[in-house]
């Protein structure tokens, strides 16, 4: 069975083709936080795509949630983003 976490990446890629691209199941720290007991979890996402150049922010966070389309409904409860272009990460990663 493939996990949510991976969901997440296979439409990421498909939809942006990332330079770089992580994933993280943040579910466990949350265990006891309303949206864990309808099963929704919890994840973090660092997404470096030529496709957000000039973007804002907030239209950056929108392209990634309409990838995700369903998932956002039913198995992802919070979802931390971090949505790059690939000027700004190489000016984090040094």
């Amino acid at each position: 069975m493939i996990s949510t976490a991976e969901k997440i990446e296979r439409r990421l890629r498909e939809r942006f083709a990332p330079a770089h691209l992580e994933i993280a199941d943040e579910s466990a720290k949350h265990v006891g936080h309303a949206g864990a007991a309808t099963g929704g979890g919890h994840y973090a996402c660092l997404i470096v795509a030529e496709g957000f150049r000039g973007r804002a922010a907030v239209e950056r966070h929108r392209a990634v949630y309409e990838a995700l389309g369903d998932l956002m409904k039913r198995e992802v409860h919070a979802l931390a983003l971090t949505t790059l272009d690939p000027e700004e990460w190489s000016r984090r990663v040094g």
